[in-house]
C-alpha cells in the first residue's frame, strides 16, 4: 500500500520533473565528501521515475572514480560490472518486469560490492531514522547482507525525491539504516 503511494506520486512527474530533479540530485550528492574521497562507487542507472542517475555517474567517471552497476540475477541477486560512459550500457528485458540498463562489459560477480567505499541505493522513501523503503524485491536487501557478511563498512547513501523523507516507514529485523539522503534540495544525514 505504502509502495503503490510513492510510485502513484513518481508516476505523474513528467519527464522535465524527472530530469531536472537528476540535475540537481547529481550536484548535491557531488558536495558529499564520502563521494570525494571515495575511489569505487557502487551505484545504479535510474528508470521511469525513480530520480535520474545518469548525471551523477558521469561526473564520478569524470572525477577518475570507478563505479560499479548491478546487472540483476535470476534469482533477485545483483551481480556487477563496470561503467565506463553511457556507450557501456545495455537495456537488458527482465521477464515481465521493467527493462533495466546494465554494466555490458565483463561480470564481476555479486562480491564485487564489498569493494565500495560508497554504495548508492535505490528506495521509494527514507524516514528520521535511516530506514529505507524499497521496492520490495529484496535484490539490496541481499547487497546489504553480504557486505556485513564481507566487514565491508561502505558508506550507504539513498537517493530519493524531497517528498519521500518521511517520518517513519516500517523495518524489519534485517534492515540497515543508511547514512545519508540526498535529495534534489539537499543533503540529510542519519547519526549511527
Amino acid at each position: 500500500m505504502l509502495r503503490r503511494q510513492f510510485l502513484a506520486v513518481r508516476n505523474a512527474l513528467t519527464a522535465d520533473d524527472v530530469e531536472g530533479a537528476g540535475r540537481a540530485l547529481a550536484e548535491r550528492a557531488l558536495e558529499l565528501p564520502e563521494l570525494a574521497r571515495g575511489r569505487t562507487v557502487a551505484a545504479y542507472v535510474s528508470v521511469g521515475s525513480e530520480p535520474g542517475t545518469l548525471a551523477l555517474l558521469e561526473a564520478l567517471r569524470a572525477r577518475g572514480v570507478r563505479v560499479l552497476l548491478p546487472a540483476l540475477l535470476p534469482d533477485n541477486d545483483l551481480d556487477w560490472g563496470e561503467y565506463t560512459g553511457p556507450a557501456s550500457l545495455a537495456r537488458v528485458q527482465h521477464g515481465g518486469r521493467m527493462a533495466l540498463f546494465e554494466p555490458a562489459g565483463t561480470r564481476l560477480g555479486p562480491d564485487a560490492v564489498t569493494a565500495a567505499d560508497v554504495v548508492l541505493l535505490p528506495g521509494l522513501a527514507v524516514d528520521a531514522r535511516g530506514m529505507r523503503l524499497g521496492r520490495g524485491g529484496g535484490s539490496y536487501d541481499r547487497v546489504l547482507a553480504r557486505l556485513e557478511r564481507a566487514g565491508a563498512r561502505p558508506r550507504l547513501v539513498v537517493l530519493l525525491y524531497d517528498t519521500e523523507v518521511v517520518a517513519r516507514v516500517p523495518a524489519e529485523a534485517h534492515d540497515r539504516p543508511v547514512h545519508a539522503v540526498v535529495t534534489p534540495s539537499g543533503v540529510r544525514r542519519f547519526p549511527h
